[in-house]
């Protein structure tokens, strides 16, 4: 390597270290934002391939992070995936995370269902298809909307 290639490398190293100290990045991310300060791409691959045998990127703890500040926030598995794929996340690590059989799903449509909406018990049908649409929207499968808004546990819906 040149003088210029090790340069250029530890240039792009550093500058992919302090964007993953900011937060973490799935690889596709990454590769994006370097892109810019690299002509060579397949030195952009071997910096990418070193910060992933130090661990210092990882797709699998950045899905995991994600789908953890998503769920807090109160989305759904269906928009969570979709947001994985764009961020270039392989299927087979996002698919895992957002399965929408998990009874977690069930837990944090009912809490995120509460915060927009109260306590209160949807009047009529009217109600309830507002709710399924918000619902929908926050990235629900409409599986889990029905069964969370059709449910009658206490026989007064």
């Amino acid at each position: 390597m040149s003088r210029s290639e090790l340069s250029e490398r530890a240039e792009l190293e550093q500058a992919a270290v302090r964007l993953l100290a900011i937060r973490e990045h799935s690889r596709a991310e990454l590769r994006r934002k370097l892109q810019s300060r690299c002509d060579a791409p397949a030195l952009l691959e071997q910096v990418l391939d070193g910060l992933e045998q130090q661990d210092y990127l990882s797709d699998a703890r950045f899905v995991e992070q994600y789908v953890s500040s998503r769920k807090l926030k109160g989305f759904g598995p269906v928009r969570i995936r979709q947001e994985l794929l764009e961020r270039g996340v392989a299927s087979t690590l996002a698919d895992p995370s957002t399965d929408p059989g998990d009874s977690e799903w069930l837990t944090l449509i009912s809490q995120c269902c509460r915060r927009k909406f109260g306590d209160s018990l949807p009047a009529d049908f009217r109600e309830r298809a507002k709710r399924a649409r918000f619902l929908e929207y926050r990235g629900f499968p409409c599986e889990l909307i029905r069964s969370f808004l059709w449910s009658d546990p206490a026989g007064e819906l």
